[in-house]
C-alpha cells in the first residue's frame, strides 16, 4: 500500500511538471523541466526534476533589442532578489533608456546596467559587444554554469545561478541581434506524456483500491469467529 501511495504522489508530481511545460509552450526563452523517478532508502519511489537546456528555435524579429544567445550561455539581469540568468532576450529601453527585460529588470553588462544614448544606431555582435554609431559602448555579460549543475526556475523564464557560474569567453559566444529564442517545449510530446501518466495514475489508484478492499475483507470477514 505504501508503494502504491508513493507511486500516486510521484505521478501527480510528474503531471504537474508536464502541465507547467505545456502551459509555457509559447513562452519565449522557457526551458522545459524533466521529471524522473528514483528509489529512496526505503525503496519507495520519489520524483526529482531537472532543467532541459536544449535550445529552442529562433524567430527573426529585426528588433535591435531582441537578442538570442546560443550554446549554454545566459544573459544576466538584476532583479530585486539578486542576479538571475535568462534566455528570453526580448529586451527594451525603460524611460531612463536602460536596457531591461520584459519585467523591467536591468540587463547587465560587464560594467553594470547598460544605458543607450538617444538618436543613434545600435549594433550588437556575436560576442555581445554593443556599439553605438559604430563606437564600443558596453559588452553584455554572458555566463554559464558547469555541466550537470542544478538550475532552478524562478518566475517562468528566470533561473537562479549556482556557485559554478562563470563568464563565457567572448570568442565562444553566439549572440544574435534581431532574433528571439522560442520555448523548447514540444507540445505534442508533452500531451502524449500527460496521457501516459494519467493511465499509469489510474492503474496505481486501482491497485491501491484493490489492496484496501483485500484488507477490509481480511479484517471484516476472515477474522469473524466460526
Amino acid at each position: 500500500m505504501s508503494s502504491a501511495a508513493a507511486a500516486l504522489q510521484m505521478l501527480e508530481r510528474r503531471q504537474a511538471v508536464l502541465a507547467n511545460n505545456l502551459a509555457n509552450a509559447s513562452t519565449r526563452g522557457f526551458k522545459a523541466e524533466m521529471a524522473f523517478s528514483r528509489l529512496m532508502d526505503n525503496a519507495l519511489a520519489a520524483t526529482d526534476t531537472a532543467i532541459d537546456l536544449t535550445a529552442g528555435t529562433l524567430t527573426q524579429t529585426s528588433n535591435p533589442f531582441d537578442l538570442a544567445v546560443g550554446g549554454d550561455g545566459f544573459f544576466v539581469v538584476k532583479t530585486p532578489g539578486g542576479e538571475r540568468f535568462v534566455r528570453n532576450g526580448s529586451f527594451s529601453l525603460n524611460p531612463e533608456r536602460q536596457l531591461v527585460d520584459a519585467k523591467g529588470n536591468a540587463v547587465l553588462g560587464e560594467d553594470g546596467p547598460i544605458t543607450i544614448p538617444n538618436n543613434g544606431r545600435v549594433d550588437i555582435d556575436a560576442s555581445g559587444q554593443i556599439q553605438f554609431n559604430g563606437k564600443p559602448l558596453a559588452r553584455l555579460r554572458v555566463e554559464r554554469v558547469a555541466s550537470g549543475a542544478d538550475l532552478q526556475h524562478e518566475g517562468g523564464t528566470l533561473f537562479v545561478p549556482d556557485a559554478s557560474r562563470q563568464s563565457v569567453p567572448p570568442a565562444e559566444r553566439t549572440v544574435q541581434q534581431g532574433f528571439l529564442e522560442e520555448s523548447n517545449v514540444n507540445a505534442m510530446a508533452a500531451m502524449t506524456d500527460m496521457l501516459s501518466v494519467l493511465h499509469r495514475y489510474q492503474a496505481a489508484q486501482k491497485t491501491l483500491s484493490t489492496i484496501d478492499a483485500v484488507r477490509g475483507l481480511a479484517v471484516n470477514d476472515l477474522a469473524k469467529p466460526v
